[in-house]
């Protein structure tokens, strides 16, 4: 199995997830750089990880979205290609267009860094099958724009369509319904703020995320 992981200016939980992936798979990790115009072949799964792509200038995720090797992580993504973005990942999936909706600042203007429970919401997608019976998980979120923002019109639709992967049971950020983590229409796309890279060991206080790097891996 064959991971890339996207290395932006800014990026500082890029090594966390080549880790991550490794351990809890084995599967072998290629580090891309954004200036880069192709990837890899043979990639079973994309991962844009958290950090603060260009200093969060502008708007979080925004200058990012445009760095040249997103046009390949877009065309992956339409050819299927499992994507994850995490935390930072999410907002540049978000502006890139990949996902709906947007993160806004934290409801309380304020950075959040602490374990969190998560419901699992939609058991049935690539991300997800792993966890078999369970939903609740628990992860870590470090965010100061976590706050997820989708207006009604979209909100149904996502609702409706079960987009919806993950929820929070105590919202740490003030996201409107609770929501943690999405998927796109064709489920490959998944954007989560919690921090799956950092809940990959017991020693971490959840081995919980291990699961989700799993899970899609087995469904590659």
């Amino acid at each position: 199995m064959k991971a890339a992981v996207i290395v932006f200016p800014g990026s500082n939980c890029d090594r966390d997830c080549k880790v991550a992936i490794e351990r809890s798979t084995g599967a072998s990790v290629n580090m891309v750089w954004h200036g880069e115009t192709a990837l890899p072949s043979g990639l079973d799964l994309i991962v844009l990880p958290g950090g603060f792509s260009y200093g969060d200038y502008l708007r979080c995720g925004a200058m990012a979205a445009l760095s040249p090797v997103m046009a390949e992580v877009k065309a992956a993504a339409e050819r299927g290609i499992a994507t994850v973005g995490i935390c930072n990942g999410f907002q540049i999936l978000c502006e890139a267009g990949l996902l709906p909706g947007a993160l806004l600042r934290n409801e309380h203007l304020k950075y959040v860094c602490k374990a969190v429970d998560l419901e699992i919401a939609n058991e049935q997608t690539r991300f997800t099958a792993g966890y078999g019976s369970r939903r609740m998980i628990t992860m870590t979120v470090g965010n100061g724009e976590g706050n997820f923002f989708a207006d009604p019109e979209t909100l149904a639709r996502i609702e409706g369509e079960a987009q919806v992967v993950f929820r929070y049971l105590d919202n740490p950020n003030g996201s409107t319904a609770d929501i943690a983590g999405i998927v796109n229409g064709q489920g490959n796309v998944l954007g989560l703020m919690p921090h799956p890279d950092r809940a990959f060991e017991t020693e971490l206080g959840s081995a919980d995320g291990a699961i989700l790097f799993q899970s899609v891996l087995a469904s590659a």
